[in-house]
């Protein structure tokens, strides 16, 4: 019977996992995307400091303006909280916002307390009660080739060049 109890505890802690795992594109309920990232920027594009930086573009699926205050963006499995939106972050209907991933969180504007990296990761945005809403997973980046969602917002991600801020098709 012990037995029994563990085998049925092994199945339901990995069905958990694999439940949490999926990455489900096709989620009707989804307003806000992870929709182009670049972790090799030197000559793409800069931050208000002129400093190339890498950057993930997030993109309104709505045509309405939606609060990102307590949200959060992460590289991290393990720390899902590891950055969190200033208060007063918005993105406009049908709007891209550009985090800057440069561990740089002294700068004025929206710059993450970690880095991409060019050896492949994760990138996942959460709202404030810490439920995945996107997340990507990619192997090692090139030089300035962006990872990029065609078509624009809902399709796969493909590598390409990038669309910094504008409309991936």
């Amino acid at each position: 019977m012990r037995r029994f109890k563990f085998y049925l505890f092994v199945i339901i802690v990995l069905f958990i996992q694999n439940s949490c795992d999926r990455n489900d594109d096709n989620d009707p309920d989804k307003t806000v995307v992870i929709n182009e990232f670049m972790a090799v920027n030197s000559t793409t594009a800069t931050d208000q400091d002129g400093e190339y930086d890498d950057w993930i573009e997030l993109y309104n699926l709505t045509e309405d303006e939606i609060d990102l205050s307590g949200y959060y963006l992460t590289d991290s499995k393990k720390n899902l909280t590891k950055w969190k939106f200033p208060e007063k972050t918005s993105i406009t209907g049908g709007g891209y916002l550009i985090v800057w991933a440069d561990g740089d969180t002294t700068q004025t504007g929206l710059h993450t307390n970690y880095k991409l990296s060019s050896l492949g990761e994760r990138v996942l945005i959460l709202t404030p009660e810490i439920e995945i809403i996107d997340k990507v997973e990619y192997d090692a980046q090139s030089s300035e080739l962006a990872y990029a969602r065609i078509p624009n917002g809902t399709g796969e991600f493909v590598w390409q060049t990038a669309t910094f801020n504008y409309s991936n098709d």
